[in-house]
């Protein structure tokens, strides 16, 4: 069986360190705590866990105090949680099996990271990220923020998740600051910051800044494919707000040169056409998102209701307002199939009903 350390960085995690070592810290074979600064109760909290906690000076660097954390790791493997992240049961069973499996030959593990729910708490938002990383390897976190290790050797994809779950927001303008000030220091952002940059920028409503660093990004053509599809989606999304509708609709179009369509952006072309009333054109590319594989291995941002629920609710839509009755009809409960207690679903079964018993 492998070992494993569980490496962190934390901050000022009073709130939700606790819940975090709860959930994980019985999986790992150590645990490395590195604090870049806690002025609260998180010390206190990582010794309950842990006697390996180290402090950091921070330097407006993510990547090298992960790296620092990383380089005090004895075990076989480094895993690596944010203080909001938790394990949930089921994920925890299948990390287990996990160590008691995993071929020492895997350089790095793939595990799916959900950061978005709904009400329900069903996941909307997700991604996989380099989880477990061979210790030793020379592999190094890089990026001052949103940093990230580059796998080399064997990669496999696990079967277990790690969930975020913030109790309150985090500083805004953290990373956009530092972006900043690596520009003001003469920096030159590689791709993959180029592309979170221009992120920053439209979080921060700076949607012209933001599409020109976007469109720049696509221009020098070095990223890696899922980030080309994101960027132009988001290109899309500053052209909107700059009230340029045609820009928009040309930003998504360019996604299909880098690869096959993506069910996000199939809905995100409906959504421009139904704003639009063209509803034929909407239908259209709801029903293209339905013959999307979801492929979540690909490593992109995946938005899981685009794949089912969202396209399905928004042709009954669009085929109701066309005047195919029945056709809306069915489309509403094969989004029930995925979806069957949402108001919208609901709503529209009793208006189908209705007008079923007035016929």
């Amino acid at each position: 069986m492998i070992t494993v350390s569980l490496c962190m960085i934390v901050k000022d995690e009073e709130d939700v360190l606790a819940r975090c070592l709860e959930s994980a810290a019985d999986l790992a074979d150590e645990i490395v705590i590195v604090d870049t600064g806690s002025a609260d109760r998180t010390r206190e909290i990582a010794e309950r866990f842990t006697s390996r906690i180290y402090p950091f000076d921070w330097n407006d660097d993510f990547a090298a105090a992960r790296n620092y954390a990383f380089s005090l790791a004895e075990k076989d493997y480094c895993m690596w949680l944010d203080a909001d992240d938790v394990l949930l049961d089921a994920d925890r069973d299948a990390f287990l099996e996990l160590k008691e499996t995993l071929d020492p030959a895997v350089s790095v593990v793939m595990a799916k990271y959900n950061t978005g729910f709904d009400e329900h708490g069903n996941v909307t938002f997700s991604y996989f990220r380099e989880r477990l990383i061979k210790n030793h390897t020379g592999m190094r976190w890089e990026g001052a923020v949103h940093e990230a290790i580059t796998p080399v050797g064997r990669v496999v994809y696990s079967d277990f998740a790690v969930t975020h779950r913030k109790t309150r927001p985090s500083n805004p303008d953290r990373n956009l600051r530092i972006y900043e000030k690596q520009l003001r220091q003469g920096a030159t952002l590689e791709p993959r910051q180029q592309f979170y940059y221009g992120r920053e920028l439209y979080y921060h409503q700076r949607y012209e800044e933001a599409a020109q660093v976007f469109e720049e990004f696509l221009e020098e053509g070095q990223g890696w494919v899922e980030n080309n599809i994101d960027a132009c989606c988001h290109c899309a999304y500053c052209y909107e707000r700059l009230e340029r509708p045609e820009q928009a609709l040309r930003a998504l179009l360019r996604s299909f040169a880098y690869d096959r369509p993506r069910a996000e952006v199939c809905c995100e072309l409906g959504r421009w056409f139904f704003q639009r009333e063209n509803l034929s054109l909407a239908a259209y590319w709801y029903a293209l998102a339905l013959t999307c594989t979801r492929d979540d291995s690909r490593g992109g941002f995946v938005s899981p209701d685009c794949y089912g629920y969202l396209p399905c609710i928004q042709l009954c839509v669009c085929y109701s307002r066309l005047g195919d009755l029945e056709r809306a009809a069915r489309m509403n409960e094969l989004a029930a199939s995925f979806k069957p207690d949402t108001d919208a679903v609901l709503h529209n079964r009793a208006f189908f009903q209705g007008l079923a018993a007035e016929a």
